[in-house]
């Protein structure tokens, strides 16, 4: 790829919009891109940071009608929304995806990278290009996000979050490759913290437990029921809980937070083994 991206999708001048949900932050007047926000933890960051009074780039990279969905769902609040599709794992796909948030909206505050995926496969007989595939969709992404979101963000400040997971440290069978992309996006994370402090930017990863998403019930019924007896608030996550931990480390709540990793996992993290 050349770093070239389509144009953006501008959708149509908004309402009134609404007033800033009470309950989150007043992020108004600022600009969060969210890379992978067509998908079911994605969408519901972007959709929480508009609720918090953001402007908000929702990314895609094949999901182009969901992340239409979820902008003309921001919009019709009163928001302000445009979709943009990239492929993050490009540096300079990344790169453009960053110029274009800042030349649609005239700034950008604050970046959550929650592109990603997740295989199921053993590591015994892995091919190396599962693996690779992994470690690109996970690490690589979150590493260009950083490099291009940073760049526009030295001196002026800002947020980056990368979205993690709880197999960063605890790891689950058939999830090897997983395991060790979100491994380096949490380490990824604090190495970037140490660097871009003294530019004003802050970076911080978020580590979610099990999170629903329709049919994982009747896919994985029995892990399902597992994590609702031990976890200790009894049930799996939904994306607003995920995505209120990001609200809150782009905020200025959270100015003095950098090089952290935030689990939002209902308490699984204390559970004994034994």
């Amino acid at each position: 790829m050349n770093g070239r991206l389509p144009p953006v999708r501008r959708d149509p001048s908004p309402p009134d919009p609404s007033p800033p949900d009470p309950f989150l932050p007043d992020l108004s007047g600022t600009v969060v891109l969210v890379t992978g926000a067509s998908g079911g933890i994605g969408s519901g960051i972007a959709l929480r940071f508009a609720a918090a009074g953001a402007a908000v780039v929702v990314h895609h990279h094949s999901g182009a009608e969901r992340a239409a969905a979820v902008a003309a769902e921001i919009t019709a609040e009163g928001g302000q929304a445009a979709t943009a599709q990239a492929d993050v794992t490009d540096p300079a796909a990344a790169a453009a995806l960053v110029d274009l948030a800042v030349d649609r909206f005239g700034r950008l505050d604050a970046v959550v990278a929650a592109a990603g995926v997740q295989p199921v496969a053993e590591l015994a007989g892995m091919p190396v290009e599962s693996w690779r595939e992994v470690l690109d969709g996970n690490a690589t992404g979150a590493f260009a996000t950083v490099q291009a979101a940073a760049a526009v963000m030295r001196g002026r400040g800002g947020s980056i979050t990368l979205v993690a997971s709880v197999e960063g440290t605890r790891p689950a069978l058939g999830h090897a490759h997983y395991a060790a992309a979100k491994a380096a996006t949490i380490m990824l994370a604090r190495a970037a913290a140490l660097e871009y402090g003294r530019d004003g930017v802050r970076v911080n990863s978020v580590s979610p437990g099990l999170v629903a998403r329709p049919g994982l019930r009747e896919d994985w019924s029995d892990g399902v029921e597992r994590w609702e007896r031990a976890a200790p608030l009894n049930r799996l996550g939904e994306p607003q809980d995920v995505a209120d931990a990001c609200v809150f480390l782009a905020s200025p709540m959270a100015r003095w937070i950098t090089g952290h990793d935030l689990v939002v996992d209902g308490g699984m993290a204390v559970v004994p083994a034994w």
